[in-house]
């Protein structure tokens, strides 16, 4: 493992800060936080926590994730989704585990169990996406 300045290196956290907006995709090998605003998508290898003043109307795709904030979007997470009793979500999701506590909101469809194939993941038109995983099925 390289070492820089006799410290071990490690995944990055990553923060995008209440106040600020990007419009664009996002890419991240580490844990990325969102309390601004995100219009596209954001994937990331490791967890992906939006805040209560986070909003995010685009994609997440990533390892596991912690919702409290506004998401328009469609969300695959391999592992484990956890939506909080102040998250409001209106997409898809794509997850293997699912927690939801008392108050959070969701309006959508849950697809539990195995994640679809990379091909399903990045196509953004809804129709195209159902017709691809009819036959992926």
């Amino acid at each position: 493992m390289a070492k820089s300045n006799g410290l071990e290196s490690s995944p990055s956290i990553n923060f995008l800060g209440t106040g600020t907006s990007i419009k664009g995709n996002i890419t991240s090998n580490g844990d990325f936080r969102i309390d601004g605003t995100l219009n596209g998508s954001i994937n990331s290898k490791g967890k992906v926590v939006i805040g209560a003043s986070g909003i995010v109307d685009g994609e997440i795709i990533c390892q596991n994730a912690d919702i409290s904030g506004k998401i328009t979007a469609k969300v695959v997470v391999h592992e484990l989704l956890t939506l909080k009793s102040s998250a409001n979500l209106s997409g898809d999701i794509f997850t293997k585990k699912l927690a939801i506590e008392p108050g959070a909101k969701f309006s959508g469809t849950c697809n539990m169990g195995d994640i679809p194939n990379r091909e399903v993941i990045v196509n953004n038109d809804n129709e195209g996406l159902r017709k691809k995983e009819k036959a992926i099925i």
